[in-house]
């Protein structure tokens, strides 16, 4: 699953994509932009999510109806991977509820009450919210109270047994 945020910075808006696991709710692949074209948003961070891993054959994935999704630098990227696009329903937010539900908890998390000095600054925050913060600590109800990396450890395992 994968959506994009704006950031508010000194220099203008920034924008944050993610992809998430929604098996682990872990976010395994990201990127930080100062454009909204698809190769620096959806391409970049579905790019970072496949190097981190490697998707198994059928996989679906889900995003909001953005053009970055639509648009056939994407849809070659999802093709080339053997993944199946899903896209909400148009106007419906609910259909890409655990995404939006990570942007809520990351700008409240950070107190997000000014913008970001620097691009610079920006990344370093995220860098340190996500991978060392969010995936490795953060515990999540919609998972038994466990962290993603837990849950992901935990899915491992049951499907070796």
């Amino acid at each position: 699953m994968s959506d994009i945020t704006y950031l508010p910075s000194s220099g203008g808006w920034l924008y944050l994509t993610t992809v998430m696991d929604l098996g682990d709710r872990q976010i395994i692949g990201w990127n930080l932009s100062r454009t909204l074209s698809a190769k620096a948003t959806s391409v970049a961070a579905l790019t970072q999510a496949l190097a981190r891993r490697r998707p198994t054959d059928s996989l679906l994935f889900h995003s909001d109806r953005g053009i970055q999704y639509a648009c056939g630098e994407f849809t070659r990227l999802l093709a080339t991977n053997r993944m199946t696009q899903s896209m909400s329903r148009k106007g419906n937010c609910w259909d890409n509820a655990p995404a939006e539900s990570f942007f809520k908890t990351l700008k409240a998390e950070l107190q997000m009450d000014r913008p970001f000095s620097s691009y610079g600054e920006a990344r370093t925050t995220i860098f340190t919210f996500i991978d060392l913060w969010y995936n490795r600590k953060r515990l999540h109800s919609a998972l038994n109270y466990q962290t993603p990396i837990q849950a992901a450890r935990q899915l491992t395992h049951n499907k070796a047994a």
